[in-house]
């Protein structure tokens, strides 16, 4: 019940925050440009807050029901507008103006997936290190050269320092029909290879199904890790002793060591005391003396597993980062949509309400940084959603400006509102698709 509960208030918060977001890209133009404002809602339905503000007196609305929103602006087709303020109704405005004020809501949702992208690149975006693991005989993978131990480190030349990158850059490589990748690979002992990955049969239903690492027969490198060193910091305990990237940890004082986290509790029990370490460098085996430093009455060697990699960067280069996946999940988002209409990708894979609820839990649960990628993610899908040339949508009010830009005059409100029904009936078959979908995944 407490999941239920959680997930719920989840997508409320979601969904409320991107829907203010889109909603409020439309005021604030609306208002720059002149337009009069008579409400703001977030949701639908019975009001459960209501409150008027500035000089126009407009109407702020917080409704019932949270799966979308409006901004209600001056238009004398729904009521009498007063002489003095006609140059304040909508649809008196040059086109150019009418245009900036709807494609204002869906751009606001890709500035705000960029903001989100960007705190969450600054806070430091922590995964598995793509370290290979178990190997499938005969597998596609082991076909093409992986072994246990190897770092895919780029796919066809896009870096991947996490098993996410590899996945989501596989799946790029996969809607651009690409059936042989490039990996690039690290050993053990830091020598990069090219291994060539033949995808034939490999398809984007797979990805999504979550057979990826199956259906190429492979799987990451799971605990008990190895005692293997990856990063060292600069002048630390390890870098004094004489460690490198690569060694393996055999044995301290004559005890074997058989993970990680043995040697990791081992050093913090023992600061500043000096340790016999036996080594594992390539085909040799070395003694050195290991003295951690004492950080707060615990051991530490300055050194970093190289199982897992934490991206993290200034502001600046975190907005970068931030605008580079917004385009990627834009670019990706597209395809996927196109496929789905040509019949190539299932249609299985279209998620409704509940499915953005029980993510959105999820990711609030696993902390500020998936949650913030999962803000992002849904922003950039909100804002193409509503770009798409269907009437009732932004992109279908777009569609119609562009109509009327070719033949010098808008069309009849006969024509509009035959479009529109074709409109309301295309996105309620969608959203009953989408439903179906949920109920489908939620009692399988």
């Amino acid at each position: 019940m407490m999941s239920f509960v959680q997930a719920l208030l989840a997508f409320i918060i979601v969904i409320g925050i991107l829907v203010t977001v889109h909603e409020f890209g439309h005021y604030w133009v609306a208002r720059r440009l002149g337009v009069k404002i008579l409400r703001f809602s977030v949701g639908f339905g019975k009001p459960l807050f209501k409150r008027r503000f500035g000089k126009d007196q407009t109407e702020f609305v917080i409704a019932a029901l949270p799966l979308g929103g409006y901004v209600k602006m001056l238009d004398k087709r729904e009521g009498e507008v007063a002489p003095e303020e006609l140059h304040r109704e909508f649809n008196q405005q040059p086109l150019g103006v009418r245009a900036a004020i709807v494609v204002a809501g869906p751009l606001f949702n890709f500035l705000f997936a960029i903001i989100a992208y960007t705190v969450m690149y600054m806070i430091g975006v922590t995964g598995i290190a793509a370290v290979v693991g178990e190997v499938t005989p005969q597998s596609l993978a082991e076909q093409a050269g992986f072994k246990t131990g190897y770092q895919i480190i780029a796919v066809n030349e896009q870096p991947t320092a996490r098993w996410d990158n590899v996945i989501q850059a596989t799946l790029q490589q996969l809607l651009n029909d690409k059936q042989e990748l490039l990996y690039r690979v690290k050993n053990q002992q830091g020598y990069e290879y090219d291994l060539t990955l033949n995808l034939q049969g490999f398809t984007v239903d797979d990805i999504a199904q979550g057979a990826f690492f199956k259906k190429l027969g492979m799987r990451p490198l799971s605990p008990p890790w190895p005692a293997i060193i990856g990063e060292i910091t600069p002048d630390s305990a390890a870098e004094r002793a004489g460690l490198q990237p690569g060694d393996k940890i055999i044995a301290m004082d004559n005890q074997t060591v058989s993970d990680w986290t043995t040697w990791a509790n081992y050093i913090s029990e023992r600061p500043e005391q000096d340790i016999e370490a036996e080594i594992e460098r390539g085909n040799q085996k070395l003694i050195l003396i290991l003295k951690p430093e004492n950080v707060n009455g615990k051991g530490r060697m300055g050194v970093y597993a190289p199982y897992f990699v934490t991206e993290r960067y200034n502001l600046w280069d975190s907005f970068i980062q931030g605008v580079e996946k917004t385009w990627e999940i834009s670019v990706l988002s597209l395809r996927v949509m196109v496929k789905m209409l040509t019949l190539q990708i299932s249609h299985e894979h279209i998620s409704g309400p509940i499915s953005i609820a029980q993510f959105a839990g999820q990711s609030a649960q696993l902390g500020i940084v998936v949650f913030l990628s999962f803000l992002g993610l849904v922003s950039v899908s909100l804002g193409i959603i509503n770009l798409l040339p269907v009437p009732l949508l932004d992109g279908g009010h777009l569609l119609l400006y562009l109509i009327e830009w070719i033949k010098g005059n808008p069309v009849t409100e006969n024509t509009e509102f035959f479009l529109q029904r074709i409109g309301l009936t295309l996105l309620i078959g969608l959203m009953g698709l989408a439903i179906f979908n949920d109920l489908e995944r939620l009692f399988n």
